[in-house]
């Protein structure tokens, strides 16, 4: 149940971000996104008792690019957000790469246990696609219609990262670390 809580808190901003600038234009579109971002993290904060660092993190982004946006009225601003968390995440990454610090593992540790080849292929390809990401939000909004860039953000980010993140699980599962049979047997009772 958790998981799917979890996408609708992150899918709902966008969906409502999408509709509201088909009837209303971009910048209503941006105070409703700012809207439903800070109801979602609430929402998630309530339900789960926590909210997960990435929508925190681009939650806090929205409020700030989308809070310039309004207060400016120049749409801008929230066109650049994509671009700088991406570039800021996969900076985040590097640094940690560069401190032999790896922040994905620290994020997913729970979830999934690698070796450390495997934590590292994950950190670089993440880093590597959050640049594309940021390369592709830069394209989109220079040289398309406002309607074409909401559309790809909306449309577009959500089934690349699926297909991003389904193509790593061949790497994922040739660098996963079998637990003991007595790690495993403990896990579960406290599941």
């Amino acid at each position: 149940m958790n998981q799917y809580l979890k996408l609708i808190f992150e899918i709902g901003p966008l969906l409502v971000f999408f509709f509201a600038n088909t009837k209303w234009g971009i910048l209503d579109a941006t105070f409703a996104f700012i809207l439903a971002t800070a109801i979602s993290l609430s929402a998630s904060y309530a339900l789960m008792r926590k909210i997960p660092i990435m929508p925190l993190c681009t939650g806090i982004f929205v409020m700030i690019f989308g809070g310039l946006t309004v207060w400016l009225q120049d749409e801008l601003f929230i066109k650049l957000k994509p671009t700088i968390v991406n570039i800021l995440f996969a900076a985040i990454l590097c640094v940690g790469l560069l401190s032999k610090r790896l922040f994905i593992k620290a994020i997913l540790e729970s979830t999934i246990h690698l070796t450390n080849t495997g934590w590292l292929l994950l950190t670089r390809a993440w880093i590597g696609f959050f640049l594309v990401l940021a390369f592709l939000n830069e394209v989109m909004w220079r040289n398309f219609s406002t309607d074409t860039w909401v559309n790809f953000k909306v449309f577009g980010i959500l089934p690349l990262t699926l297909i991003f993140t389904f193509s790593l699980v061949p790497v994922l599962t040739k660098h996963i670390m079998h637990l003991p049979k007595s790690s495993q047997n403990a896990r579960r009772t406290d599941d």
